[in-house]
């Protein structure tokens, strides 16, 4: 396949599959891409370490995976009309009938969100996304005119949160919190490095050379959806679960369903039809560390290794 006959090679986008390191990240990535109901996925980290290019890679993926679900950028400093979409009010009298200009959210449904420096987002327009997510219909109304459309997106969000935190309601929405950071170690840095160099020198090539990988990965994505429908949790897995969440002090009940529901989609991508603790295990700290109190000056390392504690405490019980 070239750059010409693969959705999954469109000029200056990234292979998904191409990018080194931030496992945990692309992994978030495709569970919500199986199963939406996840809730989508918080990056935050340093600046420079692939979030976007993560995340934008992630359309292809999908597209060549035969999944209609497009990734939509939503930029710092957007208008509320260009977010929600407007209505033609000129149209509306002269005409009888009120005209839509679709917006962002019109245009993300049945797909991805992305919102790069989350965290700097107006709070009015932080609003309109959690009433939208909670409810998947956006209603836009002016001049006593009103329209409504379906807005179903997952969400995801990226940002440095050395400038500025992210409301706690806002953060709950999300299925997945993930950190990402400076790898340090010179050879994986080396091999990033050099990646990125050979992209930009010829990405139709560096594109054909992932090709392979790229499939592989898409068709798993694929057949994971289909087989979602059939997987099955027991009552030994989810009383595990629960356990680690109330062990942890996690806030809320939606840790238990979002950490169900990526075990879950961890199967199906394995090809499995039935949840095990290590399904659980492998997704438990990315949908768990977000909804657990934290003390001043706690790192995300500090986190990880609470978690990491209880976690192995209670899969030894």
């Amino acid at each position: 396949m070239t750059d010409t006959d693969s959705p999954a090679a469109a000029p200056g986008v990234f292979p998904f599959t191409g990018i080194i390191g931030q496992e945990e990240l692309k992994r978030c990535l495709v569970l919500c891409a199986i199963d939406p109901l996840i809730g989508g996925v918080l990056a935050f980290g340093d600046r420079g370490t692939g979030k976007t290019t993560t995340v934008r890679a992630l359309g292809s993926l999908l597209e060549l995976a035969g999944i209609d679900a497009p990734v939509v950028d939503m930029p710092l400093g957007v208008t509320e009309d260009r977010v929600i979409g407007s209505l033609d009010i000129d149209a509306a009298l002269t005409e009888g009938q009120a005209r839509f200009r679709p917006g962002l959210l019109s245009a993300a449904n049945g797909g991805f969100l992305y919102i790069d420096e989350i965290n700097l987002l107006d709070d009015h327009l932080v609003d309109v996304l959690l009433d939208v997510a909670a409810s998947g219909v956006n209603i836009v109304e002016r001049d006593g005119v009103s329209t409504s459309h379906p807005a179903r997106f997952v969400l995801v969000g990226s940002g440095n949160p050395e400038e500025g935190d992210l409301r706690p309601q806002l953060q709950d929405r999300f299925g997945f919190a993930t950190h990402v950071a400076t790898d340090p170690d010179p050879t994986t840095r080396l091999s990033i490095v050099r990646a990125r160099l050979a992209f930009d020198r010829d990405p139709a090539g560096f594109i054909q050379d992932a090709a392979d990988t790229q499939q592989t990965l898409a068709d798993s994505v694929a057949a994971a959806r289909r087989i979602l429908p059939e997987v099955t949790t027991g009552d030994e897995v989810l009383e595990q679960v629960i356990g680690w969440c109330a062990a942890a002090g996690t806030i809320g009940h939606r840790a238990e369903l979002v950490v169900a529901r990526a075990a879950a989609a961890h199967a199906a991508l394995e090809g499995r039809n039935r949840v095990s603790v290590g399904d659980a295990l492998a997704v438990a700290k990315p949908a768990l560390r977000h909804r657990i109190h934290t003390e001043a000056f706690e790192t995300p390392a500090d986190i990880d290794a609470r978690l990491g504690e209880v976690l192995r405490a209670g899969a030894a019980a």
